[in-house]
């Protein structure tokens, strides 16, 4: 499109994309300097002008380029305008579904995704539609990467995209304009501090995707911010949880090491529920997704003959080569995902629990003194390693862990991952449970100066294969 069909300008200069990362500038873009509360785009004019940038928007103001300057008084908005113009307003021909959450979040998005037909995925473990996969740097891309996506995949006749939404995704305005027909809430505990500072701004800023949401509500009555956030749902709400006076409840739940069994509840009829997803969480994350299923339309009977095939990658992930004890990877990574999964996992029949886990650096360091107290307390022997350390001192960070369990012995630190997974691994005699935690299915591990390609799946099994040939 031309510039001036996008904005009210004098320049007719043709444009081939939108982006607002000068890494990312191709020839004939429009680069938008976009206010991303992290660093100043107008510092980048030069670079985006020098990959070919046909056209720059700006708030502040710049010296005459060689290429057109369009001043605003609002980048951020602009861009959501002109994004959507680009691009055909393509969320109005999508059906969008936004889950939020501190935990569970990828494991909804995901069930939604493998529940119904012509689903799209975008989340944490990457993004999926038909065959296309590929990474993403951040659980919530940026527009400019989602946008030229949405047009993609209604070429390629999806009809649904399952996304979750973080809160610095809400808080960078990364869904700013996105139309949501749907949005889910898991739960909310105190997490991301290091960017909200305060439990109170974390609660509010997940509650704008409600706020701005067109159709129905999902809320988790059990959750103790409830109320907060109901307050805020702009349309209808309905509730799931493990009481009669929810939209969808569920009850009679026997867990098990391999299956959930449950009656799941909805509009008076009862449903038996036999499910791959262990621990009670999960019994939550597929409600949630059950129930904003059948908010939009779907048949709960069709829904429920899929749950058998649902199978979420790097959560409560069984690695199963032949040894005799048990190898499970999960991403958890909060205080309270941990303890509830702790709680799942103490409550089966086996011999020694070894947990691997830490903490990721530049994150909120007040948590971390809670999560090792919580690990080595629950476990008969923890491992304390290294996890995408970024600038700090991974053995900082593991100190911190340790903090509050200074008196306890079983424990001890190996900060090189590959090495901490493997002594587990030795260590683990027969009908043991070995838990690599914090990572799942993630394929990196972010250092000071670099990003390496590191997986606990791979290496978990790098090991076992090892230790089995002996």
């Amino acid at each position: 499109m031309k510039l001036n069909q996008l904005i009210d300008c004098p320049y007719d200069t043709l444009i081939t994309g939108i982006k607002t990362n000068s890494v990312n500038i191709q020839k004939g873009d429009l680069f938008i300097c976009i206010d991303s509360k992290t660093m100043d785009r107008h510092l980048f004019i030069d670079d985006a002008i020098k990959k070919g940038a046909a056209a720059i928007i700006v708030k502040n103001d710049v010296k005459e380029k060689s290429v057109p300057i369009i001043k605003v008084d609002d980048p951020n908005e602009v861009f959501v305008d002109i994004i959507n113009k680009f691009y055909n307003y393509p969320t109005d021909k999508l059906q969008m579904i936004g889950i939020t959450g501190t935990d569970g979040k990828t494991t909804v998005a995901t069930i939604i995704y493998q529940l119904i037909d012509n689903c799209a995925y975008i989340g944490t473990n990457g993004i999926f539609y038909n065959n296309h996969k590929e990474k993403t740097n951040n659980t919530t891309p940026a527009l400019d990467k989602t946008y030229p996506l949405f047009v993609d995949m209604i070429n390629n006749n999806i009809k649904t995209v399952s996304m979750e939404v973080s809160s610095e995704a809400i808080l960078y305005e990364r869904v700013r304009g996105i139309k949501f027909n749907c949005a889910i809430l898991t739960n909310i505990t105190k997490e991301h501090l290091n960017t909200h500072k305060t439990l109170e701004n974390y609660i509010n800023c997940k509650c704008q995707l409600f706020e701005n949401t067109i159709g129905p509500c999902i809320l988790n009555k059990d959750d103790e911010h409830y109320l907060e956030v109901a307050k805020h749902c702009n349309k209808t709400v309905y509730t799931y949880g493990s009481k009669e006076d929810n939209d969808l409840y569920f009850k009679d739940v026997i867990l098990k090491h391999n299956q959930t069994i449950f009656k799941l509840v909805y509009q008076n009829k009862e449903y038996e529920i036999i499910s791959p997803l262990i621990a009670l969480f999960n019994v939550y994350n597929l409600c949630a997704s059950i129930l904003a299923l059948v908010s939009l339309g779907y048949d709960i009977d069709k829904i429920i003959k899929n749950i058998p095939k649902l199978n979420i990658s790097g959560r409560l992930e069984n690695i199963d080569l032949g040894q005799d004890f048990k190898v499970i990877v999960d991403y958890a990574h909060t205080p309270n995902g941990i303890a509830k999964l702790l709680e799942f996992i103490n409550s089966l029949d086996f011999n020694r629990l070894i947990v691997v886990f830490s903490e990721p650096g530049e994150r909120d360091k007040s948590k971390r003194a809670i999560k090792g107290y919580n690990v080595i307390t629950n476990c008969d022997y923890a491992i304390i390693t290294s996890q995408d350390p970024r600038s700090e001192n991974p053995m900082d960070i593991a100190n911190d862990l340790i903090s509050d369990v200074k008196n306890y012995q079983n424990y001890e630190i190996i900060l090189n991952r590959s090495d901490a997974i493997k002594k587990a691994i030795d260590m683990a005699k027969s009908n043991d449970i070995v838990l690599i935690l914090g990572k799942g299915s993630e394929n990196y591990q972010i250092l000071s100066d670099k990003i390496i390609e590191f997986c606990d799946i791979d290496e978990v099994k790098k090991h076992l294969k090892n230790l089995l040939s002996k």
